[in-house]
């Protein structure tokens, strides 16, 4: 019993690909203009968190809204050693839940990201969690000498 409770809680800081019942999946359409060469993925955060979020990071890349969630484009393996929150999803390829996302932010830089590690922390922030980083991963600090 206990070790079923443990996998539940650890269960919930994965990050989540969420689905509608009886939905499909859509890509969402970066714009021809940007370069996207590693890859994309998608955070989405329920739409509730969206303008604070986006006020408070330093650099926003596309942003897609789709009534729901705010889906914040970053670079492929962006969950590579995050403990993403419960409330926040991740979708892999930018396929998110079939909607009709729009984009409401478009990066005035080349580029579609928005760097997942102050995204990341924002997310905890507002969610109020507990930064957590894998065992293996995670920023480095290095050691005094």
């Amino acid at each position: 019993m206990l070790k079923n409770a443990m996998s539940h809680l650890l269960g919930t800081r994965r990050p989540r690909e969420l689905g509608r019942p009886g939905g499909g999946r859509v890509q969402l359409p970066l714009p021809s203009a940007l370069s996207a060469t590693l890859g994309c993925d998608a955070v989405g955060v329920p739409a509730r968190y969206g303008f604070r979020l986006m006020s408070h990071l330093p650099r926003t890349g596309c942003v897609f809204d789709d009534g729901e969630r705010w889906w914040w484009i970053v670079p492929s393996g962006s969950d590579l050693d995050l403990d993403w929150p419960a409330q926040a999803a991740y979708a892999r390829g930018a396929c998110v839940p079939a909607v009709r996302p729009r984009l409401i932010h478009q990066p005035d830089s080349r580029t579609p990201y928005t760097p997942p590690i102050p995204l990341y922390l924002m997310v905890c922030q507002v969610t109020g969690v507990t930064p957590s980083w894998a065992s293996t991963g995670g920023p480095r600090v290095p050691s005094a000498p």
